[in-house]
């Protein structure tokens, strides 16, 4: 499978609400795929990163975290090697 890269502020716009959240799931679910590699990057508040990482389990067989500080932090791996 692929790699996805998926820039949260593009899933929000100009400010994250917690009324906006479950389309901002369904747009992450949809951009992810299924089996796919999934980057979450950009700017967005802690909420949105964690309830878009839990949305995800299941779906992605990779999840990456991707930060200019901290670069690429695993969140989970269902094939490792």
């Amino acid at each position: 499978m692929g790699e996805v890269v998926i820039n949260l502020e593009n899933l929000y716009g100009e400010k994250a609400v917690l009324s906006g959240l479950e389309d901002y799931l369904k747009k992450a679910r949809e951009l992810a795929g299924s089996g796919n590699t999934v980057v979450i990057t950009g700017a967005g508040p802690v909420w949105l990163y964690l309830k878009v990482a839990h949305s995800l389990h299941g779906i992605a067989s990779k999840l990456i975290y991707r930060s200019p500080a901290a670069g690429d932090l695993v969140i989970f791996d269902h094939n490792p090697h």
